[in-house]
């Protein structure tokens, strides 16, 4: 599943070293049009951020869903985590939209890609 605002369900992202920041949530039942709403806004938002590389997002029937975003640098990653709007959603999350979550911050060594069809726009295997 591609965020709003993307265009690939497969991040296209740089040579390592980057970084990635995994998030694993569960959501509650409540307000999903609020959270659709709020989630489309962060992926615009997450986009014009500086260090910015991409995001890929799944969730599954049972609310479970991952995301993991991509960032040029920790320095990047800490500046998104305290950006104002961002901030606020993040209240929001934990007050109405997360029954719980689980955020990892990881840097990405090495990187592989199959490309099995010309329409995936994906570089070749490396």
């Amino acid at each position: 599943m591609s965020l709003p605002g993307t265009t690939d369900p497969i991040a296209r992202t740089p040579e390592p070293p980057y970084y990635a920041v995994i998030f694993t949530s569960l959501r509650t039942p409540a307000d999903d049009a609020g959270y659709e709403s709020a989630a489309a806004e962060m992926a615009e938002l997450a986009m014009r951020q500086p260090g910015y590389l991409g995001v890929e997002s799944a969730r599954g029937g049972d609310r479970l869903g991952i995301t993991v975003s991509y960032w040029a640098s920790e320095e990047a990653i800490r500046a998104w985590k305290l950006e104002s709007d961002h901030l606020a959603v993040q209240r929001l999350g934990r007050e109405r939209w997360y029954a719980g979550y689980t955020l990892r911050v990881a840097r990405v060594e090495r990187s592989y890609t199959l490309e099995t069809s010309p329409q995936s726009g994906l570089h070749a295997e490396a």
